[in-house]
């Protein structure tokens, strides 16, 4: 496997233009958080017949934030603490949206479907295939790249990025 900085190079090459830039600075995190939503929609723990709360807890989203956190380990603890500092925003979002009486599907969907029509837009306007297309392993590096790629617009201390800004 590629390190966090090989990772972040390629997926750079493809994220060039500011437009495309800033459309997955907004597009990546949505998609993140009604990707989850959906898979929290998978009630894992109901059909495994878990007791209480662990029935409520392990689902598609939860099992998927394990499995997309021994990837993140691999590229570095600082990696893994981002992501999780992610994953619970968008659980608390999800959490958020469940008590809100809003379907979590159709928001989930809606929000899904539209950053991707977003995110294809950027691409055709940067000229460029998305990542994942290589490697879907990309489409878990994309919230990296993008919390590196502000986190350097704002002057922090962050891993190496395809670009200076």
């Amino acid at each position: 496997m590629r390190n966090l900085a090989e990772f972040l190079e390629a997926y750079g090459e493809s994220h060039q233009n500011p437009v495309n830039q800033w459309v997955h600075f907004i597009c990546v995190p949505a998609i993140m958080i009604s990707a989850l939503g959906l898979l929290w929609l998978i009630p894992l723990g109901q059909w495994l017949s878990l007791p209480g709360a662990a029935a409520f807890w392990v689902n598609g989203a939860t099992v998927t934030g394990v499995l997309a956190g021994v990837v993140y380990l691999k590229l570095g603890i600082g990696v893994f603490l981002l992501m999780t500092a992610w994953f619970a925003l968008s659980l608390g979002i999800i959490l958020a949206v469940l008590s809100s009486g809003v379907s979590l599907l159709w928001a989930s969907v809606a929000v899904f479907a539209l950053a991707w029509v977003a995110q294809i837009w950027g691409h055709k306007v940067e000229g460029k295939k998305p990542s994942f297309i290589e490697d879907l392993v990309f489409l878990l590096i994309g919230p990296v790249f993008v919390s590196v790629e502000i986190g350097a617009r704002l002057g922090l201390p962050v891993p190496h990025s395809s670009h200076s800004s």
